[in-house]
């Protein structure tokens, strides 16, 4: 009977390759397969009760009003996308082209414009909460002292502001991530195309439609995969900015918090339900990932088109 053997170099690997694997099954798998498990079962508090099938489902879903808040979320949820998109990648992209042309103090730009994303969320959230505080915030004072007093408002006291404002605070935390991914991908264009196009054009919106967008487009990919899974799974921002009830009125209310609302209780209510906080948390991922894998299919089409 043959003996297996490892040499240094497996042991090495599998001291590399073991402890990961065993966080991702511990922190990832299990999770995911424990939701799939309690989504199918009655819960009061902590005990398990009887198997119902998808009775959970069909009240998130189908009952109220549980579907009126599932629909408020996923709406909301679908805004901070298209909204992120416009916003972090849309603003990324130009700022990566700016930093790629080499344009003055371009080392400390890029610097400057990773370094938010480095800070801890909770810092962002509270820094933004008294950026936008109706007295003595700088916003409100920057408008009073530009005339412009009658657009001071209560930002995050308002429902139709509080959203877009916690929008814009995630916007610039995370602006640098898109930046340098896309500002890579123009790195690594030939020098030889850039020449050629040089020759034929000094129109910079031709080299950016013709030229450095279909060449980024791997890049795109990431950056917009990325976004989409991050914008359904957003829950830091809009917890400590607006609350676990999504205030004020459900107006920041997403999926995540509603989840976690669902499953754990919060102080205004006391409801708990770990059977229908387990089926809202499958069909947030079955979503994710579903999407993700058909913008992710869609997108490496395109790159092979172009």
């Amino acid at each position: 009977m043959p003996q297996f053997r490892m040499t240094g170099r497996g042991l090495w690997i599998t001291a590399l390759i073991v402890p990961p694997l065993c966080f991702v099954a511990l922190f990832i798998v299990y999770p995911i397969i424990s939701a799939f498990a309690y989504a199918f079962f009655d819960w009061q508090g902590l005990k398990r009760l009887d198997f119902v099938g998808f009775e959970n489902f069909h009240t998130v879903l189908f009952v109220e009003p549980y579907r009126s808040w599932t629909l408020n979320a996923f709406k909301n949820n679908i805004i901070v996308f298209f909204a992120l998109m416009v916003l972090q990648n849309g603003l990324g992209f130009i700022l990566a082209y700016a930093l790629w042309r080499e344009l003055p103090g371009a080392r400390f730009h890029r610097i400057a414009v990773f370094l938010p994303v480095v800070l801890s969320t909770i810092i962002v959230a509270y820094l933004f909460k008294l950026f936008y505080h109706p007295l003595f915030g700088v916003v409100n004072i920057s408008l009073k002292s530009i005339g412009l007093g009658e657009w001071a408002q209560p930002w995050l006291g308002q429902s139709g502001t509080a959203l877009w404002s916690i929008i814009v605070a995630q916007a610039w935390h995370m602006v640098g991530f898109p930046t340098l991914v896309f500002l890579a991908g123009m790195q690594r264009i030939p020098s030889e195309i850039l020449d050629a196009v040089r020759m034929e054009t000094e129109s910079e919106w031709v080299k950016i439609s013709k030229i450095v967008w279909p060449l980024v487009a791997p890049s795109a990919t990431i950056v917009f995969t990325l976004l989409f899974v991050g914008a359904f799974n957003w829950f830091e921002l809009p917890y400590i900015m607006g609350g676990l009830d999504g205030s004020p009125f459900g107006s920041t209310d997403v999926l995540g918090l509603y989840f976690y609302r669902t499953a754990f209780g919060n102080v205004s209510s006391g409801q708990q339900d770990f059977g229908l906080g387990s089926a809202l948390a499958v069909l947030i991922f079955i979503f994710i990932a579903a999407i993700a894998a058909v913008i992710t299919t869609r997108l490496r089409a395109r790159e092979i088109q172009l």
